[in-house]
Order: structure tokens, then sequence, then C-alpha cells
């Protein structure tokens, strides 16, 4: 009822050591509290609260129009919802290395497990966008560093991601990759990988977990959770999947309702109130409230 009863350090400690096993972890995109909830009820091991996402829920592109506030406060309201770990896109960190510190430790307040911070300039773009830019090694080497001396619970995860693959090619993306490993990131994410091999070689060059970014109409296939697997990935995110369905499905919606001035057609497509209720457990606060309220006027003058 309400909010989750696991701690944000709770879940910072339970994703390093699932981490640490090795395996796959999967962190489909939310694009509100709700869908968290349906997310930690498909027994997904994550949730993702992605920056295009966030930028489009305002009506923005995301091309770093979204600010520090609106993402932590997005953060928190996923993440008091649900008892799965969340990893937030960060972007640049809004800002210089002070301003990253400040980014890491307002996000560490909403409770969020980890985030991750780019090497673009600002202002930023999609990374599976031509015409992006990076910053310099050093400079992007300082945004991790900051990051990493900011944070003051050690288990919140720092996640390096590289945008070099489609401006410099793989090989910069690899040295980059391991600068950021060597600047002490728990993770990395090297953006628009074109193969498994591409993958396979970023596992050849760290011994940290590998964040792979499975978007759609974008410029990686969309490899299946098993064949990342197989090349040693730990965390896939779906950062736009859930939004792009969702607003598919409300335009056909539109679409029907413009034609014959009804959705009764639709109907059997939508969530029933039942299932709403369901994911919002909606029971439980009927016992805490018959169990709570039982004041009477019976005696009282």
């Amino acid at each position: 009822m309400l909010y989750s009863n696991v701690t944000a350090a709770d879940k910072r400690a339970a994703l390093r050591r699932r981490l640490a096993s090795g395996e796959l972890h999967r962190f489909p995109g939310a694009f509100n509290p709700l869908s968290a909830r349906l997310i930690e009820q498909k027994g997904m091991e994550g949730v993702y609260v992605s920056g295009a996402v966030l930028s489009a829920d305002l009506g923005l592109p995301d091309i770093g129009l979204t600010t520090l506030t609106e993402v932590a406060g997005r953060s928190q309201q996923i993440a008091r919802v649900t008892s799965l770990p969340v990893i937030v896109d960060a972007d640049t960190g809004f800002g210089e290395p002070l301003s990253v510190a400040r980014t890491i430790q307002t996000l560490e307040d909403a409770d969020v497990a980890g985030i991750h911070l780019e090497d673009q300039v600002n202002p930023k773009r999609c990374g599976h966008l031509d015409g992006k830019q990076v910053v310099g090694l050093d400079a992007a080497v300082q945004r991790i560093h900051a990051a990493v001396d900011a944070r003051r619970d050690p288990n919140f995860l720092v996640i390096a991601r590289t945008d070099a693959r489609g401006v410099d090619g793989l090989d910069a993306a690899i040295d980059r990759v391991k600068a950021f490993a060597d600047a002490g990131a728990d993770a990395v994410f090297p953006e628009a990988m074109t193969s498994l091999e591409e993958f396979d070689a970023v596992r050849a060059a760290v011994n940290i977990p590998i964040l792979a970014n499975m978007t759609e109409f974008g410029k990686s296939e969309l490899f299946s959770t098993s064949q990342l697997a197989s090349v040693g990935v730990n965390i896939v995110i779906f950062p736009v999947s859930l939004l792009r369905l969702a607003m598919g499905a409300a335009e056909r919606a539109l679409d029907t309702l413009t034609e014959h001035g009804s959705l009764t057609s639709m109907v059997p497509q939508m969530q029933t109130r039942a299932r709403l209720y369901e994911v919002l457990d909606y029971e439980s606060y009927g016992r805490f409230d018959s169990g709570i309220y039982t004041f009477t006027l019976e005696n009282q003058h």
C-alpha cells in the first residue's frame, strides 16, 4: 500500500549483489509510477527512467531541456512505488563537475539506485541520432570522478555512458570505457553499438558490468536478452518501449473515436477496471481504512 517498504539503501545493495552474479538484468523504461508498478509485477529485475521519456512526457524533445529538479521529482515518484532498483538517465550531469556532484546527491535523495552520465557536449542529442558530439576524454573522465566522489552511499551505482562509437568509432569508445572504469565507474554504457561483436569487444576491454540500450528505431539491432547475455552484457534497458506502445494505442483510440464516434470496438483492448485496481493494490487500502476508521457517533453527546 502507498509506497514500497524497501529502503533505497536496501535496493542499492541488492542491485550490487545481483550485478556481481554476472547475469543479465532487464530494466524496462517506466513512463510513470503506475507503469513502474506493472514492471515489478511482471517480474522484471529493475526499472529505468529515460531522459527521452521524461522530456516527451513534458512535450519536449530530448535535447537537454529538462532540469535536474524535473528529473529528480519524476524519478522519486517512480522509485518510491516499487521495490525494484531504479536507474535514471542523468544526461550530462546538468553542468560542469561541481554541478555533476550536486546532481548525484540530489538523485541519491530521490531514492534511486543509480544513474548514468554521458560524455556528450551540451546541448545533447539522442544517442541514436546523427550530428552528436562528445567532449574531450579529460572532461568526460572529470564527470565520472565528480560523480564517484560526490556520492554518499557507496552502493549508489555510477554508470558511465559514451557516445563515441557514433562519433569516432569503436576503438575510441573502447578507450573511453576503459578510462571510465579506471576513474571509478561501476558500469559502462557504450551507446549505439551496431553488433554483438562490438559488445563482445567492450566486454573484453573491461571487467565491470556493461549496459546495453535496446531502443526501437535506433542504430542498434534489437538483440534478444539471451543474445546479449551471451556476450557478457549485464543490464539491458528498453527506455522508450512502453511509452511508444502506450502512445500508439492512444493514437489508434483517438482515430477510432474520430471515425466511429465511440470506443466500443476498443474496449476488449483496454485494461479492465479490475486489473487496474489489482495493479494499484486497491484492496489493501480498503483493509487499512476499515481497520483505522472505527469512530462512530453512537453514545456521543
